[in-house]
């Protein structure tokens, strides 16, 4: 029991002298001992990695999921130790609605064919996003989350001991220059001695850890590569997603016309080209959203006459004085005076009616 008296008296005495030290000395009324300019660097140059780590993960936790909500939630089930439920990503999203569109339209129709294959990609895009946020987390976040958690929590502790240990040892060599007795000199400079190793031995410690920021540039350096080898894997995946869309939309019609054609000045039909498929477009088809009159359907229209055409793709009729098609049928097709250029009459059976030439190819 008088132990602990004693020692609860003897730590409030030692938090009194620090108190009075770190008064005084900012009132200007007591001498600091300062830090050597290396440590002092070395502390700056911690809490420089310290601030930048933070921003560099906060910036790269938005590219990797842009709404805030979401991230928020994700750090809720984090704290919480609970699995994040799994959710589809935007190209997901995006892509199953193209999908269901496209059966909707109907598989066998141009638009919802190109609809589903475009929706198919967008998934691929989807999965390989998620491939890369969790590279990314794992190689990049991660490792500058324990620095900062780990490492630099670790030199904070350090470096507050050793404030506490500086005021210690400007605190005895402020009793020291008080006291006036022999007895009283040589217990102050007992303790000046010792605070004075202790406070050496502290410093060393800390400037060991803080010389460790070295090791963590080099470790967060190897974690740079590995992101940006992330992102290289994940912009080439979708490069490559893309270019094999493009090359099976290349396969369809690259022009489309509907009844109001004919309101346009000089006929012309109405295309809005996004990327360069021409290149990929098959050789019967080849030039005929160009220049309607060429090849064979040029001497169609010379001769007056009917040709057999067999239909490329399925065609939906936009009004009673079109004929629907399907894929890979055979109908009859003639020119009719006045009609559209983009445009022939199409015969199948009984059944008679305007057909786009962008679905057709002659036949011998």
């Amino acid at each position: 029991m008088d132990f602990n008296v004693k020692r609860l008296a003897a730590d409030a005495g030692t938090f009194l002298s620090r108190a009075v030290q770190f008064t005084e000395e900012k009132l200007g009324q007591a001498e600091k001992t300062e830090l050597d300019a290396h440590l002092e660097n070395l502390l700056a140059r911690a809490e420089c990695t310290k601030q930048w780590t933070e921003r560099i993960m906060k910036q790269t936790e938005v590219l990797l999921q842009p709404n805030p909500n979401v991230r928020l939630e994700e750090f809720l089930y984090e704290k919480l130790e609970k699995k994040v439920p799994t959710r589809m990503n935007n190209h997901e999203l995006l892509g199953q609605s193209m999908i269901d569109s496209g059966n909707e339209f109907g598989p066998g129709t141009a638009y919802g064919n190109a609809l589903i294959k475009c929706g198919e990609t967008e998934k691929q895009i989807g999965g390989a996003e998620r491939e890369f946020i969790q590279s990314s987390a794992i190689n990049f976040l991660t490792p500058f989350r324990n620095f900062l958690e780990g490492d630099f929590k670790t030199i904070l502790k350090e470096r507050k001991l050793l404030q506490v240990k500086r005021l210690d040892l400007d605190a005895a060599k402020t009793r020291l220059k008080k006291a006036r007795m022999a007895d009283a000199r040589a217990v102050a400079e007992q303790e000046l001695r010792m605070t004075q190793s202790e406070f050496d031995r502290q410093a060393e410690i800390t400037r060991l850890l803080l010389e460790g920021v070295s090791s963590t540039h080099a470790h967060h350096l190897r974690c740079l590569n590995d992101f940006v080898e992330a992102q290289t894997t994940y912009y080439a995946q979708c490069y490559q997603y893309m270019v094999d869309l493009q090359k099976q939309l290349g396969s369809f019609p690259s022009s489309f016309s509907n009844n109001n054609q004919s309101s346009v000045s000089g006929g012309a039909s109405i295309s809005v080209p996004t990327i360069p498929v021409s290149a990929s477009l098959p050789s019967p088809s080849a030039g005929r959203g160009g220049s309607t009159a060429s090849g064979g359907f040029s001497e169609l229209r010379s001769s007056s006459g009917s040709r057999k055409a067999r239909v490329l793709y399925d065609y939906d009729a936009a009004g009673s004085s079109e004929l629907s098609l399907l894929a890979d049928e055979v109908i009859t097709v003639s020119c009719v005076p006045g009609m559209d250029s983009d445009w022939l009459m199409g015969e199948r059976g009984n059944q008679k009616g305007k057909v786009p030439i962008t679905y057709l190819e002659l036949l011998n």
